[in-house]
């Protein structure tokens, strides 16, 4: 890989995805994770794992230095996942939120802590509501401190990589108005959010306290939308939509490793990070889950209203040195036009229930984009 003069670091990047299962003929949720697992593990091994209910499954890429890799890895992962559910019957489904669910709750994985999650917070996972998916990309390989400040210079730019990757407007039945409607719901779990500014002392002092006080179960449950992994040497961003759509989801690993890159070398040249205010990005957050890439957005360094496509081309002209140091511009700028003729995940599904009038189509529409390894359009 070729590095860009001016750029120290180009980060390796990994995804891990979440899934919904669904059964074959009904198109709701089906408790078939176990098989599913048991079936994958033995081509995958650690790399697929249980999620906190049996109609979710989850895989996890190796760290990648060429998106290419990464792609590769992915495509490998949901064939693998996609063989197993047809096996046990069922359908694999990247979206964030169940597009159908029956009155039954989701049966828990047989997991001690995932049952004392569901037990201390009842509204988060009593129901099919609890059953998102999400899509999490991992930047590395660095020490918390530095994790921690990627983190801080990452904050302002989420809200734009959020609207980039919304696929959940339907749930449970119903078109929820939003883009995302797992933002919403998955608000309910404590923490969800903006992360604050924080060094590593200032990290260390918030996670110890969050967990004394009983907020949340432990570290592995701090749910900021960037946190330093617990177990691996990595900065986890979550604020995306599981995609069905396997392009979108290595455009937004390619954009936030370009922008990681050059964040980077400026928190390694001691330049402070933008001391955004957590409401103003709560708000640029929420604008971003109700409109998705098109309307209008919220600036989160003024909070004034601006085109949401106006700020993806400020995104893109902020990360380019990194893109171009990871030989990633080409490919970046070729799956954003592609994302802008396509459509984002939300409207492409709203695109399907108007053309074909049930959301069983769009369950079948988006498991048949889960099982494409080869991008669409």
């Amino acid at each position: 890989m070729t590095a860009h003069p001016r750029l120290r670091t180009v980060p390796t990047v990994g995804v891990e995805e979440e899934f919904l299962l669904v059964d074959r003929r009904t198109r709701l949720p089906a408790a078939c994770g176990p098989r599913v697992l048991a079936a994958a593990a033995t081509v995958l091994d650690d790399q697929v794992q249980p999620e906190i209910f049996q109609v979710q499954v989850e895989t996890s890429s190796r760290p990648a230095l060429r998106l290419k890799e990464l792609a590769d890895d992915l495509a490998r992962l949901r064939a693998v996942l996609v063989a197993a559910a047809a096996d046990a019957d069922c359908l694999l489904v990247a979206g964030g939120t169940p597009v159908l669910a029956g009155p039954e709750p989701a049966l828990l994985t047989d997991n001690p802590r995932y049952h004392v999650m569901a037990a201390r917070y009842p509204a988060a996972a009593a129901d099919n509501a609890g059953a998102l998916c999400g899509c999490h990309v991992h930047l590395g390989t660095f020490e918390r401190a530095l994790a921690l400040a990627l983190g801080n210079r990452l904050r302002p730019w989420l809200p734009v990589l959020q609207a980039l990757t919304v696929n959940s407007p339907f749930d449970r039945g119903r078109d929820s108005g939003f883009a995302s409607w797992r933002d919403v719901r998955w608000s309910r779990w404590p923490t969800v959010g903006p992360a604050p500014l924080v060094d590593e002392r200032g990290y260390e002092r918030r996670a110890d306290a969050l967990v004394a006080r009983g907020t949340i179960l432990d570290r592995r449950s701090i749910y900021w939308y960037a946190r330093p992994s617990e177990h691996l040497p990595t900065l986890e961003v979550r604020v995306a939509d599981a995609n069905a759509d396997l392009g979108t989801v290595v455009l937004l690993a390619g954009l936030l490793r370009g922008l990681g890159a050059v964040l980077l070398d400026e928190a390694r040249a001691g330049m402070p990070p933008p001391a955004v205010p957590h409401g103003r990005l709560a708000a640029a957050h929420r604008r971003a889950a109700q409109t998705g890439p098109v309307g209008e957005g919220i600036d989160p360094f003024t909070g004034w209203p601006v085109p949401m496509p106006a700020l993806v081309d400020r995104l893109l002209e902020r990360a380019a040195p990194g893109l171009s140091a990871a030989g990633d511009l080409a490919a970046v700028e070729a799956g954003l036009d592609r994302l802008r003729r396509l459509g984002s995940g939300a409207e492409r599904q709203r695109r399907c229930l108007r053309r074909r009038g049930r959301l069983q189509d769009v369950v079948d529409d988006l498991a048949r984009l889960t099982a494409s390894v080869q991008p669409s359009g």
